[in-house]
């Protein structure tokens, strides 16, 4: 029983060990997707400052309400992607 369980064991090891490079990412990958991810950032922060900014100039208030607003929620829509995705790769 003992050389059973560990035959079974050093097969998961020796299979784990055969592709190192399934599981890791190289470099290039990771640069490439945190520059994406850096691009869509500034996109939705922009996005909805804009929106914000728009939005009380329409509406003719002296305090911005809605640029704040929106850019409050900008940012919580980004550090909730942020997270999914390097959870989802790590």
């Amino acid at each position: 029983m003992a050389v059973a369980t560990w035959t079974i064991s050093s097969r998961l090891i020796t299979r784990n060990m055969e592709k190192p490079s399934s599981r890791k990412p190289n470099n290039r990958n990771l640069l490439l997707r945190y520059v994406g991810l850096a691009f869509q950032m500034m996109a939705t922060l922009g996005l909805g400052v804009f929106a914000g900014y728009k939005l009380d100039q329409w509406i003719g208030w002296r305090f911005p309400v809605f640029l704040i607003i929106f850019s409050l929620i900008a940012l919580a829509i980004l550090l909730w992607q942020i997270i999914k995705d390097t959870r989802r790769h790590e």
